[in-house]
């Protein structure tokens, strides 16, 4: 007798019902050839037969890296034995069950585990085997509608969307086992998160200093007092620590790289991440994305080797504070960070869905110039997805791995937030970015005012004769223009100041020196290789 081993070539996998039935008519061959501790040799092509595994195991091992090559005679797995014995083994196209959906949703997720041609060869990692366990159990004796993980997920989208409590959730689990008894549930919303973030995109919770002046992480990971201050990094009661230890802040950080490689992993949003290129506008007079902007042009001539592979991503980051309490009497001011993707059309690229929440930033206090401490893990990573880049397989590419690079091109933000990110006080004298230390200026009435407008209009302009604004004629030229060189040049004779709001290092005012002119400090942005195009 023949068997039918044509999926084991398939390499779409996860879209792919061949390949998924004829895995299942594999286990199902094997299972009786398993030891008598439930194990068998794993023809995965990381495991190559080489190492033994329980058969639940070889569902995933197989799914996510491939089923090995020149394994045509399944000799460890009851082909021979099902021959002698005239059985007849089913074809691919039988199928023990209806494939379930979460298999596509996983098959997004281990992409480049999945893909052949992965730069590296298969991966190690194997957890995503909890996920592949949830999803061959039965939500209940009887039902294949839903697999346990199936259930899972839609119970947690519905969480999110009416904004249901933990507690709620709990309480919803508990009567769910109550009334069902056999159902194959997690217990609690702490154990249905931790099986969700092995799906991807979770969060990294990174311990602040009580007084912002540096984050316990990487080389201060393991310390527990602040480097600059020496505040404990605990909270105390009556001096001393709890049993449990409970920091002052914890700051939430969203890496970007996982989440740009989820928008190439499906065909629909892999193809709208070269819209950018297709779809500028051809009336030179209407700019509708910023592709038809003199930046972007202007960066594509700096970089051409990244604006070569329209798959490369161009981000823009949005900052600014919020009380999280709503209408409360209590002060307090929480930062998110938002990244947009504008390789993506004008219609989607502002949809909330596609917008990432890269930090969020804890108060209760607004952070001010010590905004760069929380920004670390983000411009870090944004330099390695400058530099090296990441792996990705682009769904709508044949299944092709490219490397991706990222920049990130501008800030959108109000004057204030402006402030905190650039580096450059929006208060005093001097407070136009753009005029700089040109800022005409004067006192009116114990506060700032802000004249000389008129320059901006052109030299002939029957305004500029005008005296009805302040009974003179402008006859000055638009402020000058000043270059990365100035700007630099400034930036280096701002003396280095301490971060932190602790009143003996970080929060110690100074009175700024005349050529520091109104620069606080040098923005962490100033770190990235491409630089900033405009804020």
């Amino acid at each position: 007798m023949t068997i039918d081993k044509s999926w084991t070539k398939i390499r779409r996998r996860g879209s792919s019902n061949e390949f998924w039935n004829g895995l299942q008519h594999f286990l199902q061959m094997a299972k009786p050839f398993v030891n008598d501790r439930g194990f068998i040799k794993c023809p995965c092509r990381r495991c190559l037969n080489n190492v033994i595994h329980q058969l639940e195991d070889l569902e995933s091992h197989i799914f996510r890296n491939g089923f090995m090559f020149g394994y045509n005679q399944w000799i460890h797995h009851g082909e021979l034995a099902s021959a002698n014995a005239g059985t007849t083994v089913a074809g691919p196209s039988g199928g023990i069950h209806e494939r379930d959906e979460m298999f596509d949703v996983l098959d997004d997720i281990i992409s480049e585990d999945a893909d052949e041609d992965a730069v590296g060869g298969p991966s190690s990692n194997d957890q995503y085997d909890d996920l592949f366990a949830a999803l061959r159990s039965e939500l209940y004796p009887g039902v294949s509608s839903f697999s346990s993980l199936n259930f899972l997920v839609k119970l947690m989208h519905l969480k999110v969307l009416n904004k249901w409590t933990n507690k709620s959730f709990d309480e919803l689990l508990k009567l769910l086992k109550l009334a069902f008894p056999k159902i194959d549930l997690v217990e609690s919303h702490y154990e249905a998160k931790k099986l969700m973030t092995k799906m991807g995109l979770g969060y990294s919770s990174i311990h602040v200093c009580k007084n912002d002046c540096a984050l316990f992480w990487k080389e201060n990971s393991l310390k527990d007092t602040c480097p600059v201050c020496s505040e404990s990094r605990w909270k105390l009661q009556s001096g001393k620590r709890s049993g449990k230890n409970v920091p002052h802040k914890v700051l939430r950080y969203f890496p970007v790289g996982p989440r740009l490689k989820r928008l190439f992993a499906t065909s629909k949003t892999a193809k709208l991440m070269r819209w950018h290129s297709t779809g500028k506008s051809k009336d030179n007079d209407v700019m509708r994305h910023p592709v038809d902007g003199k930046s972007w042009q202007e960066f594509d001539k700096r970089h051409p080797q990244f604006a070569g592979d329209v798959r490369n991503v161009r981000l823009g980051l949005a900052a600014d504070g919020f009380n999280p309490f709503g209408n409360m009497s209590l002060s307090y001011s929480m930062w998110p960070v938002v990244l947009t993707t504008y390789n993506l059309p004008p219609w989607i690229c502002m949809k909330a869905e596609y917008l990432m929440l890269s930090l969020l930033i804890p108060g209760p206090q607004y952070p001010g110039k010590d905004i760069d401490v929380f920004l670390r893990p983000l411009i870090d990573e944004l330099k390695e997805l400058w530099v090296h880049g990441l792996d990705t397989r682009g769904a709508a590419y044949e299944n092709g791995v490219f490397r991706m690079r990222a920049a990130l091109l501008w800030t959108v933000n109000d004057f204030p937030a402006r402030s905190s990110l650039s580096g450059w006080s929006g208060q005093g004298y001097r407070a136009c970015p753009t005029c700089n230390e040109d800022t005409p200026s004067m006192r009116v009435i114990g506060k700032t005012a802000y004249f000389g407008h008129r320059r901006f209009l052109a030299t002939n302009h029957h305004w500029r004769s005008n005296l009805q604004f302040d009974g003179r004629t402008e006859r000055k030229r638009p402020p000058r223009r000043f270059s990365t060189t100035d700007i630099l040049e400034q930036l280096r004779r701002v003396k280095t100041s301490i971060p932190g709001k602790h009143p003996n290092y970080g929060g110690v005012k100074r009175k700024r020196g005349d050529d520091e002119l109104n620069w606080r400090k040098k923005s962490i942005f100033y770190e990235l290789p491409t630089g900033l195009l405009s804020s």
